[in-house]
């Protein structure tokens, strides 16, 4: 389906694109996507593994057996 890019910018970004790559404008535009979808998604599961990491952190601190109840959590906030 053809659709038409009526930023001035953008599209002279993407002929810069086509011709520095020596590709078509299409296949420029495709490359362009292609390659903004992959970094999506790079920095998504880089985000994923530092939480991964983070939660294996919490998981790993030994547990107390103690209960926190709503007197314990109001007695840090007394003067």
């Amino acid at each position: 389906m053809p659709f038409h890019v009526r930023d001035p910018e953008t599209d002279a970004l993407v002929r810069e694109l086509a011709q520095k790559t020596k590709l078509g404008i299409t296949e420029a535009v495709k490359l362009a996507a292609t390659e903004a979808l992959a970094a999506r998604e790079k920095a998504r599961a880089e985000k994923l593994a530092r939480m991964d990491a983070i939660l294996a952190e919490f998981d790993a601190a030994p547990r107390t057996g103690l209960k926190a109840d709503k007197a314990f959590f109001d007695s840090l906030n007394d003067d």
